[in-house]
């Protein structure tokens, strides 16, 4: 268990950032509360971007992305796992594959398919259980999207709703499993297999970037 609680060099909670961050958490009663409360700020504190992903060691550190206010979900759950660890809750970074089937023609058109390889969730040890959760979609995103934000209670899974009325949101086809820390290098082979045109070529506009190792 010391391994989901320990920083590295990607979750680094004794920086200044992270450690700002759960200040307002501190003194709440319960792992569990405190944890539910870091889910929404991380959820909402950054709108949520998929169209400008550095998958370089250095930007990929909680630090670097509390500097910001658009990530993606990998960066978010970054954060939510740094910050979780802060406070001595255990946390792992869990990967999958998603097809996303509302408002994605944009994201489609740059990755050539409708899979998104490496969707990032959170899996936070509460009360003796495991329970997984997504802060990637925030209130503005979901609003435009036309789908409710993800509640997360702390107790059951929340790892994105899987319709918007009679249609299909988001389903997950693959699952990478959770990891103590984030694999950089597992999720740049798993991006090159799958976007292999993202590395034969350099992206970095204002409209859309990737950057890889």
């Amino acid at each position: 268990m010391k391994k989901y609680l320990k920083e590295t060099k990607h979750l680094d909670y004794s920086s200044e950032a992270i450690q700002e961050l759960i200040k307002p958490y501190l003194a709440l009663s319960s792992d569990k509360e405190k944890a539910v409360n870091l889910y929404y700020n991380v959820r909402d504190r950054f709108l949520y971007d998929p169209y400008h992903l550095n998958l370089t060691p250095d930007f990929l550190k909680a630090s670097v992305i509390m500097k910001k206010n658009r990530a993606w979900c990998v960066e978010k759950s970054i954060v939510l796992a740094s910050a979780l660890r802060a406070l001595g809750i255990p946390t792992r970074l869990g990967y999958g594959i998603v097809v996303n089937h509302i408002g994605v023609e944009k994201l489609t058109k740059m990755l050539k398919t409708e899979e998104i390889v490496f969707h990032g969730y959170v899996d936070v040890l509460l009360n003796d259980k495991w329970v997984k959760t997504t802060p990637a979609f925030d209130k503005t995103v979901c609003r435009m999207s036309g789908v409710p934000p993800l509640e997360w209670n702390g107790e059951k899974d929340a790892m994105f709703q899987a319709y918007s009325g009679d249609q299909k949101f988001m389903e997950y086809t693959h699952f990478y499993g959770t990891f103590d820390d984030v694999p950089v290098e597992l999720m740049n082979a798993e991006m090159k297999k799958y976007y292999p045109h993202l590395f034969e070529e350099e992206y970095n506009t204002r409209k859309f970037s990737f950057i890889h190792i």
